[in-house]
């Protein structure tokens, strides 16, 4: 029970942090307006490890290389711990696998990224459109509605475009992702036994 409850708690620690790096590759990435308190944020918690490691890796095609590092190492330092914490001890082969795991797991929270920000979106847009947050929220989500809004008009004046994301989103979710998680995991244990 104590395991459980340590590895929950580290889980939790570890991916805010994780999160915050990623909206900050992602804000980067997508052209985002910094100007807003979840930017803000974002920048705050993950300027302590961003910034050094900016003087060593440089932003390559406008993406923030260096918040994407930090993410990357802090998911496969969660899962090293959450080994540890379970008794095992990886090795060699095991860390391999790891690394692997690691980069599917940013994968799975950069697409909880992209859900969240088309549900504020979503509920921006029919609540209080002109909100401030709200030029943060529809650059991060626009890549993925434009396609969806030039096929689907909108249905009585609803654009219905961020549920039909949301499905696609939801079965990336379900079958490769959760298929590649499947497949590390198997990996690993055996690679630990």
């Amino acid at each position: 029970m104590i395991v459980e409850a340590i590895a929950f708690v580290l889980d939790a620690l570890f991916h805010l942090f994780i999160l915050a790096a990623l909206v900050r590759f992602w804000m980067q990435a997508l052209r985002a307006p910094a100007r807003n308190p979840i930017a803000q944020f974002s920048m705050a918690l993950t300027d302590w490890a961003v910034k050094p490691l900016r003087r060593v890796v440089p932003g390559l095609f406008n993406l923030d290389w260096p918040s994407l590092l930090v993410a990357f190492a802090f998911e496969l330092l969660l899962q090293f711990l959450l080994l540890l914490v379970k008794g095992y001890s990886p090795g060699a082969e095991a860390a391999s696998v790891l690394l692997f795991y690691s980069f599917v797991k940013l994968i799975r929270l950069s697409i909880y990224v992209f859900i969240g920000a088309i549900i504020v979106q979503a509920v921006l847009s029919w609540t209080n459109p002109h909100h401030p947050v709200g030029p943060f929220f529809q650059a991060l989500t626009r890549p993925f509605l434009k396609p969806f809004q030039r096929a689907v008009p909108p249905i009585g004046g609803v654009d219905i475009t961020p549920v039909l994301v949301l499905i696609a989103l939801q079965l990336v979710l379900m079958l490769p992702v959760t298929w590649l998680e499947s497949e590390c995991v198997r990996m690993l244990y055996r690679a630990l036994l």
